[in-house]
């Protein structure tokens, strides 16, 4: 991934409402949620909400489709997956122990 679009992801993320709407389409799966549920359940301006969303999916963090006049919207697992290897890659000396919040003895940084 290039750091450029780290730093768009990351830009979209350091903001409490799209943090927020991320962390929602987290919770809710792969199914998504349409852009005025979002609103609604963040007590956002629907137009609002949707420049943020769009935010999201530019930094590949989110995706949407239509259905009918509704845009629904999900997790981009492909950039969130991205984003996550770029910023872990070398954790540890990539030690494999760390992950699944196992700690590794030999790792003070990790700690």
């Amino acid at each position: 991934m290039q750091s450029e679009n780290v730093i768009e992801a990351l830009l979209a993320l350091a903001q409490e409402t799209r943090l927020a709407a991320y962390r929602l389409l987290v919770q809710t799966g792969p199914r998504g949620l349409p852009a005025g549920e979002i609103a609604s359940a963040l007590n956002v301006n629907p137009s609002t909400m949707s420049r943020h969303l769009a935010q999201l999916e530019r930094a590949n963090l989110v995706y949407s489709w239509r259905v009918q006049r509704q845009v629904f919207y999900a997790i981009d697992w492909k950039g969130t997956g991205q984003l996550l290897a770029f910023l872990t890659e070398d954790c540890c000396q990539a030690d494999p122990r760390i992950w699944g919040n196992k700690k590794s003895e030999d790792c003070s940084e990790c700690d």
